[in-house]
């Protein structure tokens, strides 16, 4: 969602990396940005409603000389209070003081009133103006002598979530960030404090905003207050800790010869799975290994219960671990809403695991469902994408999944790989469990070993066929999807990909569920796809699909080749190869994701950032 830059220091043009860091920020989604920067005698405060290239035209009409002093923050805005427009986006300025702010203020409403009472003028419709006027009347009790002190106390007045950037107009040698429950970290360009006019900063709400200028970091944790200078950093709250230094590439992050980030990533998924499983699998004697593992696993071993806790397509990839968990390991998984969890007061054991999955690893409601999770005194395990995140520096242990920068709101490749961790976690368990006999590791493993191939070889077969049959549903405004047993996580998923950037209204459903209401929507005008693969539950899924064309509907399978009575029944097809069922949800997921590309692009809608979505959503 929003996303911060920040930078103080005397080498290098602030616009220059405050503009280039929006840019790199871009793909969180957002529908304003803006800046404020002071550097010798040059002031620059411009807010734009649109994308960082309007922000960018603006302030050439701005004589920019950079001084030898320089500090600017800078803010794309994802709008949650107040529409979106140039005088709602960040930064917000009361007086001097300019602020920049990702997160939720709860306690906004009383503490504006107040303001107001005070004398405030309130120019903007958001609840982070609330941030600059509490910092500005602070600092002008302070008799602006310590801009870092003022938001401290600022801060002590409220209740939500925050990431934070502030500086003062004149004061071109301070910059002071703070977090709670949102992420920002601090690089370290150059850590040479001997010679005060070397040393600078740069902080952001993403290390992709700040990685073309460092690998030395500073994660901030919860309740940090930091004032940033010239000649060092002080921990004004929070304890003092060193830098550490990050591996980051951004090879992901960069559009080859496909159109839009979204189809280069399905494309990448034979290399993903690979990445995800490779180091961790010995196909040979049937074992996986996590080293990430290695110091809890007798408690893991042991556990009870597994409780996972994401949101939007990481719940499905979690719906889809319970099913292969449950039926190889014989544990009892339960897949929980992030966002309700921690709100629901569910029980929870010390001989439970709660397994947090999430791409980012800053998605604020499972953040928040881990610490419930932790409170309560339960092991803690992360599935994650982005190194060093949130949630992976929150977890007991993290297992990363390697899936490299997902740039495209829509996540595709990051699914792949969860799902692939989740397997991994199954044959683990089961082999540990005697669930799973070393024969049927063996083989699985093999055949996961094989699948990247499998994969590339059927992308590039099946990409123009699903391009056309999109083009054929074009005139549908509406779809329904279909599947059993581990297809139903698949169904959900194909039915989340096409309303995200096809808008179109479409629904996911077990097919069992089609006779308990869902029938009654059928019609021509009502499109199917249904997800029958010859598998254990072929026949249940073969009398879903006859019921929806005895009522007039279209019906578009996706199934293997052997699947005669599905291809003869169906409208359209699509032939998924014939692989160990366990991997089928792995296979079956492509077609549905090229689907839904294909009908965003025909409808020419903007399919790497699609309106009201952001890639990480990281406030409530």
């Amino acid at each position: 969602m929003c996303g911060i830059v920040g930078y103080i220091g005397t080498q290098k043009s602030v616009l220059d990396i405050l503009l280039n860091g929006l840019k790199k920020l871009e793909y969180r989604g957002y529908d304003s940005a803006g800046l404020a920067y002071v550097g010798g005698d040059t002031f620059v405060y411009e807010r734009v409603k649109g994308e960082v290239k309007n922000l960018e035209e603006k302030i050439k009409k701005h004589d920019v000389k950079n001084g030898i002093f320089q500090v600017g923050i800078a803010h794309t805005r994802w709008a949650t209070h107040g529409k979106p427009d140039s005088i709602n986006a960040h930064p917000h300025r009361s007086g001097d003081i300019f602020v920049a702010h990702n997160g939720i203020i709860e306690n906004y409403s009383s503490l504006k009133k107040e303001l107001e009472e005070d004398g405030y003028i309130f120019a903007s419709q958001t609840d982070s103006e609330v941030f600059a006027h509490l910092i500005h009347r602070e600092y002008v009790k302070m008799k602006r002598k310590d801009l870092s002190c003022a938001v401290k106390e600022a801060l002590a007045k409220v209740e939500g979530a925050y990431a934070i950037a502030v500086m003062c107009k004149n004061n071109k040698d301070e910059l002071v960030v703070a977090k709670k429950n949102s992420p920002l970290v601090i690089g370290i360009i150059n850590s040479s404090i001997g010679n005060s006019a070397n040393v600078e900063y740069i902080v952001a709400s993403d290390v992709s905003a700040l990685i073309d200028y460092t690998h030395s970091v500073i994660y901030l944790d919860d309740g940090d207050v930091v004032k940033l200078t010239t000649t060092g950093l002080k921990f004004v709250q929070g304890e003092e800790r060193g830098s550490e230094e990050i591996e980051y590439t951004e090879n992901g992050a960069i559009l080859h010869e496909y159109p839009h980030f979204m189809l280069q990533e399905i494309y990448e998924q034979g290399d993903v799975i690979k990445s995800a499983y490779s180091g961790r699998v010995n196909a040979r004697n049937g074992s996986v290994v996590f080293d990430e593992l290695v110091g809890i696993l007798p408690k893991l071993l042991t556990a009870r219960r597994i409780v996972i806790v994401s949101c939007g397509t990481s719940y499905h990839a979690g719906l889809l671990g319970e099913y292969i968990i449950e039926q190889m390991a014989g544990i009892p998984v339960e897949v929980e809403y992030a966002s309700e969890f921690r709100y629901r007061d569910a029980p929870i054991y010390d001989d439970d695991i709660v397994l947090a999955i999430s791409q980012s690893g800053e998605t604020a409601d499972t953040i928040a469902a881990l610490q419930e999770a932790k409170r309560k005194g339960s092991l803690t395990l992360g599935i994650v994408n982005v190194v060093n995140s949130s949630i992976a520096r929150e977890v007991d242990a993290c297992l990363y999944t390697h899936a490299g920068p997902e740039i495209s709101v829509a996540s595709t490749k990051a699914f792949s790989s969860q799902v692939v961790i989740l397997l991994l976690l199954a044959v683990m368990f089961g082999c540990a469990n005697n669930c799973l006999s070393k024969n049927s590791a063996k083989r699985l493993l093999t055949d996961l070993e094989q699948l990247p191939d499998v994969i590339d070889s059927y992308i590039k077969d099946i990409d123009a066929k699903v391009a056309k049959i999109a083009t054929e549903y074009m005139k549908y405004d509406k779809a329904l999807f279909f599947g059993r047993d581990t297809m139903m996580p698949i169904a959900l998923e194909g039915a989340l990909k096409l309303k995200e950037i096809s808008y179109m209204n479409a629904q996911g459903h077990a097919s069992g569920e089609l006779k308990h209401g869902v029938i009654a929507l059928i019609d021509e005008t009502m499109p199917s796809i249904v997800l029958a693969p010859k598998s254990k539950l072929y026949k249940k899924s073969l009398s879903a699909l006859e019921e929806i064309k005895a009522r007039g509907g279209r019906v578009l399978s996706i199934t293997t080749e052997d699947a005669v009575e599905v291809i003869e029944q169906s409208d359209d097809v699509l032939i998924i190869p014939k692989i160990v069922e366990e991997l089928l949800p792995l296979l079956s997921v492509i077609p549905l994701q090229l689907f839904a590309y294909h009908s965003a692009v025909v409808r020419g809608l903007p399919v790497d950032k699609p309106r009201n979505l952001a890639k990480s959503v990281t406030v409530e």
